[in-house]
């Protein structure tokens, strides 16, 4: 797994106040905005923290490189709706020597490794014999259609993988360019930073917040899941950890700020 935060909305604290304080104030933006310290910045932020005013942060987005996770979190991830996705396709790039995400827990498990090795070995070499003889078949319409050979080729290899990426694996691995929100950010936070999220986009979000918590700390400062501002949401589903969740949020935060 590696996440990277490619681009973020330049002084994203700063334009957060300045976004807010306009709504109350008679003078133009420009004066707003240069009227704002950074320590006057991290104060309003702060401030609109701890009213709940989340309208504001919508304004600031940030971007992350997310590579090495599986086609089962994109499944995941792509729940969160505000937000922008582009994703490798398995349609238009061949899958010729997959790479794949095996979980801590059968990689934990000699026996259910080399089971898991197996599948996807046997994955890998039913996708390359659909994509080979579909893309024969194929090969020979386009022929007939009057294509030249290099042009029947290139088509009948793309036509052919299409579907033969139906038998790939939910750990097949993928690479994606994602931008949220800061509001959407805190709730994805709230959701998969939680100990009852799954263990990859957990794993995820947890870097996610690591790094835009360098970068805006004030804005980001209440970040993670809903029990280190309030009760645990999950009722009887709780992991019972609350104070271990909120060490483990507090050192991560404070290592960020250090960097």
């Amino acid at each position: 797994m590696k996440v990277q935060l490619i681009s973020y909305t330049p002084n994203p604290e700063k334009t957060v106040a300045c976004a807010a304080k306009l709504c109350y104030s008679s003078i133009g933006i420009d004066q707003v905005y240069d009227g704002l310290t950074e320590e006057k910045a991290r104060d309003f932020v702060d401030m609109l923290s701890s009213m709940g005013h989340e309208s504001p942060i919508e304004h600031v987005s940030f971007t992350f490189g997310i590579e090495g996770v599986s086609r089962a979190f994109l499944a995941q991830v792509t729940r969160h709706r505000l937000a922008s996705y582009s994703v490798q396709s398995q349609r238009y790039v061949k899958e010729n020597q997959f790479e794949y995400v095996t979980p801590p827990e059968i990689e934990a498990d000699p026996k259910a490794k080399e089971i898991f090795i197996k599948a996807m070995e046997q994955d890998m070499e039913n996708y390359h014999a659909l994509a080979d003889l579909l893309a024969q078949k194929h090969y020979q319409e386009f022929l007939e259609q009057g294509c030249t050979e290099k042009q029947a080729r290139s088509k009948a290899e793309k036509k052919a993988i299409e579907d033969a990426r139906f038998v790939l694996p939910n750990a097949c691995d993928t690479k994606m360019i994602l931008t949220m929100n800061a509001r959407s950010l805190m709730n994805f936070f709230h959701h998969r930073c939680c100990n009852r999220a799954q263990w990859e986009i957990r794993a995820v979000a947890n870097e996610m917040l690591r790094l835009v918590y360098q970068v805006a700390p004030a804005l980001f400062r209440n970040a993670g899941p809903s029990c280190l501002t309030g009760k645990c949401p999950e009722g009887k589903m709780s992991c019972g950890k609350m104070a271990e969740v909120k060490a483990y949020f507090e050192q991560l935060k404070q290592e960020s700020g250090e960097e």
